[in-house]
């Protein structure tokens, strides 16, 4: 079955037209879809001319069919919480700067692993992945090699 948007009346046409040429690019991309639509373009040759994804399209079709123009806004959820701590972060970089003999560990450079796996130890998170301990020395400007000297 073929998808298009519903007929525009000319405010919507307008509030379109302003967001597609604006300089929030999601909504101009979304504004150019529908516009596209109405133009009589079927969403294969939409997604061809923007990049995009044939499902994408769609859905953003039926929102504006569904919902006029308010259906193409959508708030920012801001991303995950914060996992940790700037004190654990912290924490994590000075444990990364100290050789482990220092510490009393039998091994003379870090790994990541061994720093997840210390830090973890020294009950400075409940747990932590190798991945993790890369982002926040990068971060940091403490790099994974560095850590290791």
């Amino acid at each position: 079955m073929v998808l298009y948007v519903r007929e525009l009346d000319e405010a919507e046409h307008k509030r379109l037209q302003s967001w597609a040429e604006s300089q929030d690019s999601v909504l101009s991309h979304r504004a150019k879809i529908i516009l596209l639509s109405a133009q009589g373009y079927r969403v294969p040759e939409i997604g061809e001319m923007l990049d995009a994804h044939p499902a994408n399209l769609r859905k953003w079709i039926h929102r504006f069919n569904e919902k006029s123009c308010k259906g193409l806004i959508t708030k920012r959820s801001g991303g995950a919480k914060p996992r940790f701590s700037e004190e654990q972060k912290e924490r994590i970089v000075a444990l990364a700067r100290k050789k482990p003999r220092e510490l009393g560990l039998n091994y003379t450079s870090w790994t990541l692993h061994k720093l997840a796996e210390q830090a973890q130890k020294r009950k400075i998170v409940d747990a932590i992945s190798h991945e993790y301990v890369r982002q926040i020395l990068k971060a940091a400007n403490c790099s994974y090699r560095h850590a290791m000297g």
